[in-house]
């Protein structure tokens, strides 16, 4: 699937990097409305955005208690009126170099959607922005209903995972080149540093996948029963991604273990040599010292006796070398 575009934010503080430091007195409530459907986006509500919604929306206390905790699990919490969704996406933390999942929380209603993302998720924000700037796009988005709206803010926002995984593929091909190319000890690193990016993935899809069947499933007013099959798109995507995190899973494994398997290798060849060696040079030791002792020996102060044990300790090297390469240790 395609890669995102950066959405170009009109608000120049975002886009800046720069934050006021003094209290904010307004709520940061964005708002776009179309023939009476409002899609309202509050990026990191806090005091003041929750004081809002609980000013303009009778939700559940238990709604408003998940949404300042944001440490819920995916769920869906259906009511008479409106539906409460919780959903975790994969986004990269450049601080800390490791990615990390991030809480979307939807409130969607008859004729309201509502977004409260807990950091800044460009798939929604790129989506917004684009609602806000074109009326031609505003009114294809619109046209179908809150439940055509959340299904292509789910949709994009799992799409936008798959740039993500196609840089885990690409990371496991070059250790596996590394590996081969003898770099075993110093890949080790990256190697640890991918698999707990692969888990950490795994922990942001694995919990949600039955809250996708099960947001599949709802029938709603405001979610029509002609948009199951957009769900259904929704789910194939989320499975699509599983089954790939499966796959590095088990690539990650096997190049760890052939990482392992290599230095263990390398390390027994060292061994093995440094062994034949100790064991070779032992028989000629043994003869210097013998003839090295301070007691009458034959041959002793000659120099036809000297050359004669040169001569045996040469044929005992030459002989064990033989004897070691024929058995294939050397």
């Amino acid at each position: 699937m395609p890669n995102l575009p950066r959405p170009r934010l009109r608000r120049a503080a975002r886009a800046r990097g720069v934050v006021d430091a003094a209290q904010p007195t307004e709520p940061r409530v964005e708002t776009v409305e179309l023939d009476g459907l409002r899609w309202i986006n509050i990026e990191r509500p806090g005091p003041l955005e929750q004081g809002w919604l609980e000013e303009h929306f009778e939700f559940h206390p238990l709604d408003y208690e998940d949404v300042r905790s944001r440490n819920q699990r995916p769920k869906i919490d259906e009511y008479d009126d409106y539906l409460f969704i919780v959903l975790h996406f994969p986004v990269f933390d450049k601080k800390i170099g490791r990615l990390n999942g991030e809480e979307l929380d939807i409130f969607i209603g008859p004729d309201y959607l509502i977004t409260l993302p807990n950091a800044p998720l460009q798939p929604v924000e790129y989506l917004f922005e684009r609602c806000r700037a074109s009326e031609e796009f505003r009114e294809q988005m619109f046209s179908k209903g809150p439940g055509y709206l959340l299904y292509k803010i789910v949709d994009d926002s799992f799409d936008y995972c798959f740039p993500m995984l196609r840089k885990i593929g690409g990371k496991l091909e070059r250790l596996e080149e590394e590996i081969f190319l003898g770099r075993g000890e110093d890949v080790v690193r990256d190697i640890s540093n991918t698999k707990q990016e692969i888990i950490n993935f795994r922990k942001v899809i694995r919990p949600q996948r039955a809250t996708l069947r099960e947001l599949e499933q709802v029938k709603h007013r405001f979610i029509a029963d002609e948009l199951e099959i957009y769900f259904d798109d929704v789910v194939d995507a989320s499975e699509r991604i599983w089954d790939m995190l499966e796959n590095y899973k088990e690539v990650v494994e096997a190049l760890e273990d052939t990482n392992e398997s290599l230095i263990s290798h390398r390390l027994n060849n060292v061994l093995r040599v440094l062994t034949s060696i100790s064991v070779v040079i032992l028989p000629l030791t043994l003869i210097a010292s013998i003839w090295g002792m301070n007691t009458g020996l034959p041959g002793k102060n000659s120099i036809h006796a000297f050359w004669v044990i040169i001569v045996v300790m040469v044929g005992v090297l030459v002989a064990m070398l033989a004897f070691f390469r024929r058995r294939g240790w050397l």
